[in-house]
């Protein structure tokens, strides 16, 4: 029996929720916020997550991120908003799908039922190797090192994660809000943004020719930062 945890704020959308999956012979489990789901699961056995993105102490993206450190389990954001902004970040961090609010019951089951089937058949034996590569840059996830050209290059936690994120999916921009929440794991605070434009100036010093002409990280103007596919196209 796949047990699934359902995890949102709103006591009607969980009844609801159980309601539509309950004839489908699952294990139930609930929980109010991100920090819950994540004790939920590192007591018991949880084979896919119905996740909220909007939930107090710890959104739906903060919790995505933590899972992601323990788990490569199948995991369905659950949003009300129309921003297409956090589906996106969602799915960059490591959702495998989303349905939006209100909710049709047969897409409810039919996503949940095709996730599982997914991932029991190729997920749960296939993991990445944790190597990440675009252009002369190569970050090794496993033993949290980074190479340009070869040469194996020094970076703070922070600096590796943003890079991490950037590598992961070359080409996409990241506005400074998304990899504050993906990286500090919380909702962005005043002057984040220029939290983020001096870490990406000290990510260009390390792994630029010349930081000031950029190749491989850029800005895009108004929108945020990316990690250029191949050598600086």
């Amino acid at each position: 029996m796949y047990s699934i945890l359902i995890c949102d704020d709103e006591k009607d959308i969980v009844k609801a929720l159980t309601i539509y999956l309950s004839n489908a012979n699952y294990n139930l489990l609930s929980a109010s916020d991100g920090e819950k789901a994540l004790e939920i699961m590192k007591e018991q056995e949880v084979d896919l997550v119905l996740l909220d993105i909007m939930m107090p102490r710890m959104d739906g993206l903060q919790a995505l991120v933590k899972i992601r450190e323990f788990s490569n389990i199948p995991v369905i954001l659950l949003t009300a908003k129309s921003e297409e902004s956090d589906i996106i970040l969602g799915l960059n961090l490591g959702a495998d799908d989303y349905i939006t609010k209100p909710f049709n019951p047969l897409e409810v089951c039919a996503r949940v039922n095709s996730q599982l089937r997914r991932y029991k058949s190729l997920g749960a034996a296939k993991k990445e190797n944790g190597i990440y590569e675009t252009g002369p840059i190569v970050l090794d996830d496993n033993a949290k090192r980074v190479l340009v050209d070869g040469e194996e290059i020094a970076l703070t936690p922070k600096e590796f994660e943003i890079l991490k994120l950037l590598i992961k999916e070359p080409g996409t921009v990241f506005s400074p809000k998304d990899i504050y929440r993906a990286v500090w794991g919380e909702n962005p605070l005043y002057g984040s943004d220029n939290i983020i434009a001096v870490h990406i100036r000290h990510l260009r010093e390390k792994i630029e020719i010349d930081p000031n002409e950029p190749r491989y990280l850029t800005v895009v103007f108004g929108q945020g930062y990316k990690l250029a596919k191949g050598r600086g196209q």
